[in-house]
């Protein structure tokens, strides 16, 4: 699933939530990838004539209407699609007594595999939401003798799970202590408190070990090793370690050093590709190089000079949509950018959201 179709589903999500029916009178149907969709419309037509012993005459007119609306629809195709099929039905309208239906009619980018018909008071939205929620995390870990931070990255976002400080007695010892002796506490305390991290690592990734794509360790000098090589980390978690990086900070700001530093590691994650693109930009721009922004950019789509558009999520639709089509029908790439990390904010801060990498200077 590319940026494109990522923001139409998340814009269809949120619209489709918007709504409220006042009675059971919204209709939501999942067909699935390779399903007879003559047995869906087959059930649709016997749940039309259900619908005509509801009581109320509004919400009885409101269904009845909504089914028939539903099953023109489907009936639109001969086939289920490869990918199956979504279709979401109801009156949207906010006056009382008032009839507006639209139906909205998804072929999903990828397979569904869920059969669903249900009238409801709102839109079932939950499977339609799993296509667009990343399916795999990485997770991270800063550490050092101090701080530790543990994290997982999906998508465009990075979740801080745990925190932890060791309370590390440094480099002075008390009065009295033998050099040995104030070397075996620090060993110790050091020790202790690489066991809480390995313990608090195995609680976070274990129970959802299935879904971490891979780990990505970071922290200064050895102890991030010591860590790595020590009985901390239970086996399984140790098979995911994917990338060991030297890194300055421990702490939140520690795992941004760390998703950085491990870019050519993460580059199928959403975020880290973004990222890598709007550093690109920032870059031509301090060089004077192949970029365009602001009054250029129509300049650039009208030329045909654009190898790479950067859209922040946060335009609105309309803008999205007719500079999305003006760069594909160019042989363009589009990235549609959230503003949820440093660099997306950026573009939509400093550049208004809108800013090409381009395939020559103009």
């Amino acid at each position: 699933m590319d940026s494109h179709q990522e923001y139409q589903l998340k814009k269809l999500v949120k619209e489709l939530k918007k709504v409220s029916g006042r009675h059971t009178e919204l209709i939501s149907v999942y067909v699935p990838s390779g399903y007879d969709l003559n047995n869906v419309i087959g059930q649709i037509a016997s749940e039309q004539g259900t619908a005509t012993n509801i009581k109320s005459k509004t919400t009885r007119k409101n269904v009845v209407d909504a089914l028939e609306k539903t099953l023109q629809h489907l009936r639109l195709y001969t086939r289920t699609p490869p990918n199956g099929l979504m279709v979401f039905c109801g009156n949207i309208s906010e006056r009382e007594g008032v009839q507006n239906l639209k139906v909205w009619g998804i072929e999903p980018p990828e397979p569904i595999n869920q059969r669903l018909y249900r009238c409801d008071k709102e839109f079932i939205t939950s499977p339609l939401e799993e296509l667009v929620t990343p399916k795999d995390a990485y997770g991270l870990i800063a550490v050092d003798n101090k701080t530790a931070t543990i994290a997982t990255l999906k998508g465009t976002n990075y979740t801080i799970h745990k925190k932890l400080t060791s309370g590390y007695s440094g480099k002075h010892r008390a009065g009295g202590q033998s050099a040995r002796r104030f070397e075996r506490l620090i060993e110790e305390e050091s020790h202790n408190f690489k066991k809480r991290i390995g313990d608090a690592v195995n609680e976070i990734f274990l129970q959802v070990l299935k879904d971490i794509r891979g780990i990505v360790i970071g922290g200064p000098a050895a102890t991030k090793e010591d860590f790595i090589d020590g009985a901390y980390m239970n086996h399984e978690i140790k098979k995911k370690i994917i990338a060991v990086k030297d890194i300055t900070y421990t702490d939140e700001s520690g795992i941004r050093e760390l998703i950085n530093a491990a870019e050519n590691d993460l580059k199928e994650v959403e975020m880290v590709r973004q990222k890598a693109q709007i550093q690109k930009f920032m870059k031509y721009l301090i060089e004077d190089g192949p970029i365009a922004y602001g009054p250029d950019l129509q300049k650039a789509l009208d030329q045909n000079a654009i190898d790479t558009l950067l859209l922040s999520y946060n335009l609105p639709e309309e803008d999205i949509e007719s500079l999305y089509e003006q760069a594909i029908r160019q042989g363009a790439k589009v990235e549609i950018v959230s503003d949820e990390f440093e660099e997306g904010y950026q573009l939509g801060n400093t550049f208004k959201g809108k800013a090409a990498i381009l395939r020559y200077k103009i």
